[in-house]
């Protein structure tokens, strides 16, 4: 079983930036690929990005690409989420997620989640 929990997140002026953090508990981090996604009020969860066991294969929503960046630290047992030129419109929550296989952006591989945090981006 993996346990994860976010932080990083807080109240940010709209061209600014966050890092997020995701650190996760067990000894088989390593094996999982990791996904951030977030949910908006009133909106549904949607992928943002995922990174691959190794860190080799990253992928982004667009609305994201180019401006956040996923990275892992397995030796940390740590995924980060780097969040530049944030936007009102990227006002989520944000969760890290665990998958055993490639989860990619389908929000039911992935079995283990965090319980999120929240970024709020004022214009």
């Amino acid at each position: 079983q993996v346990q994860l929990v976010e932080s990083g997140g807080g109240l940010v002026q709209a061209g600014g930036s966050l890092r997020l953090s995701c650190a996760a508990s067990g000894r088989t981090f390593s094996s999982y690929s990791m996904g951030w996604f977030r949910q908006a009020p009133g909106k549904e969860r949607e992928f943002v990005s995922t990174i691959g066991w190794n860190g080799g294969s990253t992928y982004y929503a667009d609305s994201v690409k180019g401006r956040f960046t996923i990275s892992r630290d397995n030796a940390k047992n740590t995924v980060y989420l780097q969040l530049n030129s944030l936007k009102p419109e990227d006002t989520a929550v944000y969760y890290c997620a665990a998958s055993p296989s490639l989860g990619g952006g389908s929000l039911p591989r992935y079995d283990y989640w965090g319980r999120g945090t929240l970024v709020t981006v004022s214009s």
